[in-house]
């Protein structure tokens, strides 16, 4: 069963990650989006981790749903809005539980995945975020480790897509060639879920 601590490791597991990597997301930004994308989101994931530690909810939903809005009030862009919508979508189908099973945690990361793809109007092969978080959600069941791999495979994918949604799409045939920098967060995202999980 996953409690709210797992929760917290996963929101802290994803701030760590996205320290690391936001110049290389931002670099894969430059030449398809704004050239913010990793600074954007670090300083939200970085918000996230410090109101966890203020704050410590005591339910999985509760931790989602606070590092959701957390993302919406700090991270500017496109990006907060789909990431604080993913992780507060997720936390209120998880309900006031204090303790998930995996397979209820994959059902309702299916629903907050439904709820960005909405929101973006997004779909598979898009080259969005889209990309790396359906075959995340499609793993799932078969655990952590195997959702890492679908999101990473996912990510990997979009580079010779052309992209159809976000500002990667005013591009046209220009966009083609470049890995989708929010597949590439998402994929971060779902890594950091394996490592909370010790995998």
């Amino acid at each position: 069963m996953l409690d709210a601590d797992f929760f917290r490791r996963w929101m802290t597991a994803t701030a760590a990650s996205v320290d690391r990597e936001a110049e290389r997301l931002t670099a894969l930004d430059s030449p398809i989006g704004d050239a913010d994308h990793g600074s954007n989101l670090q300083r939200g994931f970085r918000a996230v981790a410090a109101t966890l530690e203020k704050e410590a909810p005591d339910t999985p939903g509760a931790v989602l749903t606070l590092a959701g809005r957390t993302l919406i009030s700090t991270v500017g862009g496109a990006s907060g809005p789909l990431y604080g919508t993913l992780l507060r979508r997720t936390g209120k189908a998880l309900g006031d539980a204090g303790e998930v099973s995996e397979a209820e945690f994959a059902q309702a990361l299916r629903t907050g995945v439904d709820a960005v793809s909405t929101l973006g109007g997004a779909a598979p092969g898009d080259k969005t975020m889209i990309d790396a978080l359906v075959p995340a959600v499609d793993a799932l069941p078969d655990g952590f480790g195997a959702a890492r791999s679908a999101a990473e495979e996912g990510a990997l994918a979009t580079t010779p897509l052309q992209a159809h949604k976000g500002r990667a799409s005013y591009l046209g045939e220009r966009s083609i060639g470049h890995q989708d920098p929010g597949a590439t967060s998402a994929s971060l995202l779902i890594a950091a879920l394996a490592e909370a999980n010790g995998e």
